[in-house]
């Protein structure tokens, strides 16, 4: 029986670490977005009409691709449409809600760093309520180590430990809805297409969306080209990585993907010095170090038992 190739280590890893890579340049063009079609920073209606419209397009690009492949219109089986309603719910609906609302009463750093708590998240309900897997030492560690990195790429742009509810506690309950879709996915995974489920999750959310912030008042200004690019960029990215992570869930521990998204904000902070030109961001050593931290934590949360391992080279 051919291998599945994204039962492959390397495949996997790869692929999770470009997964965050797309995610991590989505915070420099979600902020270009806003330029484009004049989004003001307190307008929360407008900022999710944009968000709605991005993940909708994500939507359509999704099912339209595997419906290419497949050769036939995808839907999801029979008897599981409450998936596609729960998964839109927390991966769309809810967590996009309170992280551009979020994100306009907060920094970009302190955003960054409360998002990789979705790490956290979804590892302890992995283990404690849909028991997947354990809970280890070494999980805890590599998180820890992980969520360093994050802290200390970012500690140059900490100017304060102001919390404000609709600021930081919307982008904790925007990590808490992340975390909670990727259990989801794992969990839904079952007997289903995990890249059908996600077009139509996306695309439901992403029309729930547009048909709230447009009665509320939404607005967008007429597309340039390259705003026009710049959408078809960040539903492209969402349709491609979250295509690629609902399929590495299906077949991986939740632990040993989601701790890649430590690489989301390394990704971010460097693609924003680049395209947003920047200023404040940590030196080229703090990035240094912290990539060693995070690519640590990613390896003793992926780590085998000696005893696990050696079954698996015997068996291969």
């Amino acid at each position: 029986m051919k291998e599945i190739i994204w039962k492959k280590r390397w495949v996997a890893y790869f692929a999770a670490f470009f997964c965050n890579f797309l995610w991590g340049s989505a915070f420099s063009f979600v902020k270009i977005g806003y330029e484009q079609y004049q989004v003001a920073e307190n307008d929360p209606a407008s900022q999710i009409l944009f968000a709605g419209c991005r993940f909708f397009l994500a939507g359509l690009f999704t099912l339209i691709a595997v419906s290419l492949a497949s050769r036939k219109v995808c839907v999801p089986k029979r008897g599981s449409y409450h998936k596609v309603v729960c998964l839109s719910l927390f991966q769309t609906v809810l967590q996009y809600f309170f992280f551009y609302i979020g994100l306009a009463h907060t920094t970009g750093v302190k955003a960054t760093i409360l998002c990789t708590f979705q790490v956290f998240f979804s590892i302890l309900l992995s283990a404690l309520v849909f028991r997947m897997e354990h809970m280890t030492v070494l999980k805890v560690l590599g998180c820890l180590l992980g969520l360093a990195g994050v802290i200390l790429v970012n500690v140059n742009g900490i100017d304060s430990v102001d919390f404000l509810w609709n600021g930081e506690g919307f982008i904790i309950i925007c990590a808490m809805a992340g975390g909670t879709s990727s259990v989801l996915m794992k969990h839904f995974s079952d007997g289903e297409n995990p890249v059908v489920l996600s077009g139509w999750q996306f695309a439901l959310g992403g029309l729930v969306m547009i048909v709230v912030s447009t009665l509320l008042g939404g607005r967008l200004a007429a597309p340039t080209f390259p705003a026009v690019l710049v959408l078809v960029y960040l539903a492209f990215l969402s349709a491609a990585a979250y295509g690629m992570w609902s399929v590495l869930l299906k077949y991986h521990p939740v632990s040993k993907i989601t701790v890649f998204c430590f690489a989301n904000p390394l990704c971010g902070v460097i693609l924003s010095s680049i395209l947003l030109k920047e200023d404040g961001l940590a030196n080229g050593i703090l990035i240094a170090v912290a990539l060693v931290l995070v690519c640590v934590g990613i390896y003793l949360v992926n780590r085998q038992p000696l005893e696990k391992a050696k079954k698996e080279k015997q068996a291969s």
